[in-house]
């Protein structure tokens, strides 16, 4: 038993490592936005199209990742990808103008794509590997990452106002991270050598591979993707102005919002793994987002503070471990899939904030955090389309099966 336990705790933790060099990687450059700001002498408009093309690299990632999966395999594309952010980190803070920085970010966006469903990937044969959940705590990881980089953040922008120190230092502990992932990290398997000159059958299979749809569930993963992004990435982005402008808080109450949203979530992923042991993914994921949208729903028609900062710690309560238990079902149908929902996700995530906006100067922000609790409940109700693997044992039940197979 304490053999088994050591293989998944280390691969857990290598893997662990992915997560957190991307929520630290992206962490990094993104808390220095107001350096490249004005460095580069940007406009608003101008930083909001570096956001967004960053995503919309990620986006637009799908057949590429796709392809690069079936050739290389999770943990070759991870380690590749891994070392390409990090060049692209040094890149960005020697980036001479704008057009160049454009450039580097829609690559940083590209690089995320790879990285975010090569990690998942591995995560997802973890659980399948030794029949246990691992996740959300993965997922965990990633906030734990994004934490570490903002106080590194903090404390190297007390010390100097450039970026190129900073981002240097960070490669450093991004390479770190990398080094301490790439020995535990499960293989690949190996890609099969096709022959010099292929058959008429074999082209003829390969032609109808490039032109295959996605099939019906890999849509319905990906609707849910989409509004689950929508959730997480709104709230972030206008809890701050919503306890300001509408529900009256002071400028020192205000930031709360995301505190609140933030901690909630992060603890909550910490249990996460439990509760899929205990309920099974079909569960957590209903009744997680339905929480989620009646508590903002209910903070919404009680308006006040108070109210409000509970509606968004039953935001991040309920949807913590969505988007990691969706990982886990699109990394069961192949990756194809796990490739569509990571893009569509990163389409919800883009799309969500500003749509939320749209109708925010249309009627009123009420209105447009109403649509994303509306978006909650929509995951709640696309989810019962999926078909969900079983629910897996505990981690004790499955430990002890694995040593009796084993002895038997």
């Amino acid at each position: 038993m304490p053999r088994v336990l050591d293989d998944f705790r280390r691969t857990q933790l290598a893997i662990a490592a992915l997560f957190c060099f991307l929520g630290f990687q992206y962490a990094t450059w993104i808390s220095r936005i107001p350096a490249l700001k004005t460095r580069l002498d940007l406009s608003a408009g101008e930083v909001g199209l570096l956001l967004m093309v960053t995503g919309a690299g990620a986006a637009a990632s799908f057949p590429l990742v796709t392809y690069l999966m079936k050739r290389l395999g999770a943990r070759r594309l991870a380690l590749l990808s891994g070392l390409g952010l990090v060049a692209i980190l040094l890149a960005l803070s020697v980036a001479p103008n704008y057009p160049v920085t454009l450039v580097i970010l829609c690559a940083d966006g590209v690089a995320v794509g790879c990285l975010n469903v090569a990690m998942n990937a591995q995560g997802a044969a973890l659980e399948a590997a030794h029949g246990r959940t691992a996740m959300t705590q993965l997922h965990a990881t990633f906030s734990a990452g994004s934490f570490l980089a903002a106080l590194m953040s903090s404390g190297m922008t007390a010390l100097t106002s450039g970026i190129v120190t900073h981002f240097a230092a960070a490669s450093a502990v991004l390479l770190v991270l990398l080094a301490c992932a790439r020995p535990r990290l499960l293989p690949d398997d190996a890609p099969a050598k096709e022959p010099a000159e292929p058959t008429a059958e074999q082209e003829e299979g390969k032609r109808r591979r490039r032109m295959a749809r996605p099939t019906r569930v890999m849509l319905w993963l990906g609707c849910t993707m989409v509004f689950a992004e929508v959730v997480e990435g709104s709230m972030n982005d206008w809890s701050a102005l919503y306890l300001k402008d509408v529900a009256g808080a002071s400028a020192q109450v205000a930031p709360l919002g995301i505190a609140v949203i933030s901690v909630v979530m992060v603890l909550a992923r910490l249990f996460g793994d439990g509760w899929r042991s205990r309920w099974g993914d079909a569960v957590v994921v209903r009744v997680g987002s339905a929480v989620a949208g009646i508590g903002l729903a209910l903070a919404l028609l009680a308006g006040g503070v108070v109210p409000a900062l509970l509606g968004f710690a039953c935001v991040g309560l309920g949807v913590a471990a969505v988007t990691p238990c969706l990982y886990v079902a699109a990394a069961a149908e192949g990756p194809d899939a796990l490739s569509l929902v990571a893009a569509t996700g990163t389409t919800g995530l883009l799309v969500g904030p500003a749509l939320i906006g749209f109708i925010a100067q249309a009627t009123d922000l009420t209105w447009g955090m109403a649509v994303v609790a509306a978006s909650a409940v929509i995951v709640s109700l696309c989810s019962t389309r999926l078909q969900w693997a079983p629910r897996k044992a505990s981690s004790e039940g499955s430990l002890e099966t694995e040593v009796e197979k084993e002895a038997a």
